[in-house]
């Protein structure tokens, strides 16, 4: 960070005094927002990308992912975890849809547990695939939020001056979505796939 400039009228000094105070009281503001507040947000509706009929699912050809690349990892697996790394591997029938750039493949890491290698998967969009419950769960979590100005709370009150506007999480962006998809013909089919 740089230094404050020195300057020579009490004038200029009291326009700094004044700004560093605004910048410290929006940096605190910032501060402040925590991870359980950004959580409180509002998903942001999203129409799905694919409209498939029950006819053109049950008739589409299975596609099961395999990762493309693994990294062992030197770690020893917590036997602990077991029985929820069963659940978490069992493979689902999704489709992954890309809310930011549109028609776009997915890749993306995967490191469910402790012990187990990293995994790289690169998940076609807009039609059905399998996958394991794990990485369909990760491509649900790829979420941001997005941040606005609440101008009408005063944060704020100089001699003469109120300061109005504090930072709030304005609702929670997917920008990776995967949906739960039955078929007819199916060996796995589940209510509550994810």
């Amino acid at each position: 960070m740089t230094e404050r400039p020195k300057l020579k009228s009490g004038l200029g000094e009291k326009e700094l005094d004044k700004a560093q105070e605004q910048f410290d009281a929006f940096d605190q503001n910032i501060k402040e927002l925590t991870q359980d507040q950004l959580s409180k947000a509002p998903a942001q509706e999203q129409e799905q990308q694919t409209k498939l009929s029950q006819n053109e699912i049950a008739n589409s050809k299975d596609i099961y992912l395999k990762p493309k690349s693994t990294i062992a990892s030197k770690e020893k697996f917590n036997e602990k975890f077991r029985e929820a790394y069963l659940f978490d591997k069992q493979y689902v029938n999704f489709i992954a849809e890309n809310k930011e750039i549109i028609g776009e493949s997915i890749t993306l890491w995967t490191k469910p547990y402790a012990g187990l290698p990293a995994e790289q998967w690169v998940i076609p969009v807009n039609k059905p695939v399998f996958g394991p419950r794990y990485l369909a769960e990760q491509i649900r979590r790829c979420t941001y939020h997005q941040l606005s100005m609440n101008e009408q709370e005063v944060v704020a009150r100089d001699s003469s001056v109120e300061y109005c506007g504090r930072m709030v999480a304005d609702k929670t962006v997917s920008r990776l979505t995967a949906e739960p998809v039955t078929k007819a013909r199916s060996v796995f089919v589940s209510s509550n796939v994810f």
